[in-house]
């Protein structure tokens, strides 16, 4: 504590950037002595110092937090109906809401990562996430329940992918991977969770309590977050508000005076080797619809965008053709379990995602695709064994943990890849453009399982995502670069 501020105690998030800014100083001297290695260098050179653990776990609590509030419904499908009037063939259009929302929310707020401060933009999306939790709590008909839950849709994604894109900007290169991988856990945890938990309140106080109870732990959830988020000292740039080292400064103000903001930027190679074909673009004196111009560009020029993300909108629509379904069987006889025993197979679900947590740091260290092969095969193996059901629920429970470390182990792998094909100023983009596949494959599955279900039972679920998993690993297969095909067989 400094003489001129005697009174004055830094607040948590001053204290992980001190901790943070402290780490770069070190190695900033020791690079001027000569004792740093070239690895050493070449971290240096990109200002970004390794993330403290406490903060790591922070932006995967709170990604798990907000991707909560998009998956509360699902084992309450049944009493939503029942509530509103809404037929079971019908019903999944409330999860279908939701991941319209999703889909709004990755074309219109979450590339604003890019150009604005992220750590506002984050508290600004949780106050209003607090306001849409309290209206799908008083919805008084199935049109405001359906709106409601495009909010809640919108924000719970807007808030978690901000999140990740926030994470992977201010983590080191090398362990991006690995960051993206602890904060995809979370999220993988807390959407399964997020069943269990609304289950169980749904059994002792009704559904409506379900998002009164969110919309509290998201006002305790805003204050953490505004005394404990790192604070960026320019949008888009992995560097914290502490002022940097001379050392640092000097390697700062060297990268961006040598790139301009409208020259294409050199290309970057892929987790898994492949070179991105589509500079970084940069919206940040263009305004906000060139920025969401720039977010279908990526799309639509890097290959490695486009092809992970057709791989995410295959993976989620068999995760949601699953998870949307398994209500209607296990409320129904010969099981008839409560709300709660339902939600509580998302507990099981947990140990697959928690399994899975490693696939960012294979993916940093090229095993991509052969990661992305592995789980792909484990998906499928999984319906298989979920088709069990109606013999036993432990094939179930064996099939949903194979599912969920199959699910988490692509989603992660392919979060690191892209985040490896273009620079840190276009992780918001980046992020908002793979989402939007996995928005459109989450919602046809929602749609498709239901309405699968109403017509051919439980057998014809598990034939849907049994065919769907086919399509992505054949496109898989596809896809995988020549040189790739060799060292995998």
């Amino acid at each position: 504590m400094s003489s001129s501020q005697p009174h004055n105690l830094p607040c948590p998030a001053d204290a992980a950037d001190q901790l943070m800014t402290s780490d770069a100083s070190s190695m900033d001297r020791a690079c001027q002595v000569g004792s740093c290695s070239t690895s050493d260098k070449s971290a240096n050179e990109g200002v970004a110092a390794k993330l403290p653990r406490l903060m790591v776990l922070l932006f995967a609590i709170a990604a798990g937090l907000s991707v909560a509030n998009v998956y509360y419904a699902q084992p309450l499908l049944d009493a939503l109906a029942q509530d509103f009037g809404i037929s079971n063939a019908s019903v999944g259009v409330v999860v279908t809401a939701t991941q319209i929302g999703c889909a709004l929310a990755l074309v219109f707020v979450v590339p604003l990562g890019d150009l604005i401060n992220r750590r506002r933009l984050v508290l600004a999306q949780l106050a209003c996430l607090v306001l849409a939790s309290a209206g799908v709590a008083q919805a008084p008909s199935a049109n405001w329940l359906l709106v409601g839950m495009l909010a809640v849709g919108l924000l719970g994604t807007a808030m978690t992918q901000g999140l990740i894109a926030y994470a992977a900007s201010v983590a080191a290169p090398t362990e991006r991977g690995s960051v993206v991988g602890v904060a995809q856990s979370g999220v993988v945890i807390g959407l399964l969770l997020a069943r269990t938990v609304s289950g169980g309140v749904a059994d002792l106080a009704g559904w409506r309590a379900v998002y009164g109870t969110a919309g509290i732990v998201a006002v305790l959830m805003w204050a953490v977050l505004y005394y404990m988020l790192p604070v960026a000292s320019k949008v888009g740039d992995a560097k914290l508000a502490e002022p940097l080292p001379s050392g640092l400064r000097k390697a700062s103000a060297t990268k961006h005076s040598s790139i301009s903001p409208t020259a294409p930027t050199p290309a970057h190679l892929a987790s898994d080797g492949t070179e991105s074909d589509m500079p970084t673009p940069s919206p940040s004196r263009s305004g906000y619809w060139a920025l969401i111009l720039s977010t279908f560009s990526l799309i639509a020029h890097d290959r490695v965008l486009q092809t992970r993300g057709v791989l995410a909108l295959l993976m989620f629509a068999a995760f949601n053709i699953f998870w949307t379904a398994l209500v209607l069987p296990l409320s129904a006889p010969p099981y008839a379990l409560s709300h709660t025993q339902i939600g509580a197979f998302g507990l099981v679900g947990a140990v697959g995602a928690l399994a899975a947590a490693r696939a960012g740091y294979w993916a940093d260290r090229g095993a991509g695709q052969r990661t992305t092969g592995i789980a792909l095969g484990l998906m499928l193996l999984s319906w298989l064994l979920m088709a069990g059901l109606s013999h036993s629920l432990w094939w179930l429970i064996i099939g949903i943990v194979l599912l969920d470390l199959g699910g988490q182990a692509i989603h992660v792998t392919n979060q690191s890849m892209i985040f490896s094909a273009q620079s840190g100023d276009a992780h918001s983009r980046m992020v908002a453009g793979y989402m939007l596949f996995y928005a459109v494959g989450s919602g046809l599955g929602a749609i498709a399982s239901t309405a699968v279900f109403a017509v051919a039972g439980w057998a014809g679920v598990c034939l849907l995502g049994a065919g769907v998993t086919v399509a992505a690993l054949a496109f898989w297969k596809i896809t995988v670069p020549r040189g790739e095909v060799r060292r995998l067989s």
